[in-house]
């Protein structure tokens, strides 16, 4: 099947200097022959300047401009871009079966570190790795069980999201008027479980009468891109008495936000600080760190000391959390803010376990 999604213009450091245009070339070719030949395809010298970590990134569902966990990995590799000054591109899967092959073209070509933008890369890109062992690679949001093997040039990053979902689901109960509050999930997957575990843990625990109401977009990647439904779920909820909805959806929280502004009533939002999406109506977001994650990442590439295996991340590294600014202060209170400073520190200090289903 011929490669759809979108190449984007490769950015280099200024000291790099250069034009890249291998992957444009190796896409050329895989669009003519189709993906059973990528293993013969060639390409060109993208011409980045030797010495320069050169980086491949490969974007989940959703792509640029989500907002979300696609536009944290791009900050991430955008800093790394004007602070430790490597070159790199990128790639916009349309469909999921782009994923490996975008995977390979980079690794093919002259990317040194390539990276994999969400829990789909999983599979692809362990067996990338396995078939590319002297190139480097980074996995957000890996998908790993106790006992598996994971190659020595991948780094599978997890994040404790259950954690910063706990917070806000305390936040969201402290807050409510009603004693009721939505959860909208993209994929019903074993990773967005975690966040409405921990939400859903958080809010009984401040109140444990409290109601939570749940409602998942759909069972393929595609319930992350699409609005439409995340505001129909996100009408119901509030119909039927919620008073905040925290989404875990990517793109399709947006639709979320759009039903927040419609009904006049509170949203949280998910991964980066999204309180510009609703203004005054975003009670917080509960943030997962994938920008410093990738940078750090890339820095470590670049300083020598890279070292495969699963990075699990959470309250403790300051890898997770909820925002806290002008936007909410007039309900993050001295009062709440206190209580919730005494959440974090018991749940940091194993006092409070946090379920992740």
């Amino acid at each position: 099947m011929p490669m759809t999604g979108a190449v984007r213009e490769i950015r280099a450091h200024p000291r790099a200097s250069v034009a890249m245009h291998g992957l444009v070339v190796l896409l050329a070719a895989t669009a003519c022959l189709g993906f059973a030949l990528l293993a013969g395809c060639g390409g060109g010298d993208d011409g980045h300047q030797r010495g320069v970590l050169h980086v491949g990134l490969v974007f989940d569902v959703g792509g640029l401009g989500d907002k979300s966990f696609n536009d944290l990995a791009y900050a991430g590799l955008m800093r790394a871009h004007d602070e430790v000054g490597i070159s790199f591109e990128y790639f916009e899967p349309t469909q999921s079966s782009e994923r490996e092959g975008a995977l390979r073209l980079f690794a093919q070509g002259d990317a040194e570190l390539i990276i994999g933008v969400g829990f789909l890369f999983t599979d692809d890109i362990r067996a990338v790795a396995e078939d590319f062992p002297d190139k480097y690679f980074i996995c957000i949001d890996y998908t790993w069980t106790e006992g598996d093997s994971v190659p020595a040039n991948l780094v599978g990053l997890k994040f404790r999201e259950e954690e910063g979902s706990f917070m806000v689901g305390a936040m969201a109960a402290m807050v409510s008027e009603t004693g009721v509050i939505g959860f909208v999930g993209g994929m019903d997957i074993p990773l967005i479980h975690k966040f409405e575990a921990g939400y859903r843990a958080g809010a009984l625990h401040v109140n444990p009468g409290m109601r939570v109401m749940v409602n998942y977009a759909g069972v393929t990647d595609m319930a992350f891109k699409n609005p439409s439904k995340g505001k129909e779920l996100g009408l119901a909820q509030y119909e039927q008495g919620a008073d905040i909805i925290f989404h875990a959806s990517g793109s399709t929280g947006l639709g979320v936000f759009e039903a927040a502004r419609e009904k006049d009533k509170l949203a949280i939002g998910v991964d980066a600080d999204q309180s510009a999406e609703a203004p005054g109506l975003i009670l917080t977001s509960m943030i997962k760190n994938v920008d410093l994650a990738v940078f750090e990442q890339i820095r470590r590439t670049i300083e020598g000391s890279f070292e495969g295996g699963v990075l699990v991340l959470g309250l403790r590294e300051g890898a997770v959390g909820y925002i806290r600014n002008e936007s909410n202060e007039q309900w993050l209170t001295p009062e709440i803010v206190a209580r919730l400073d005494g959440i974090r520190d018991a749940i940091v200090a194993g006092s409070i376990t946090v379920p992740i289903k």
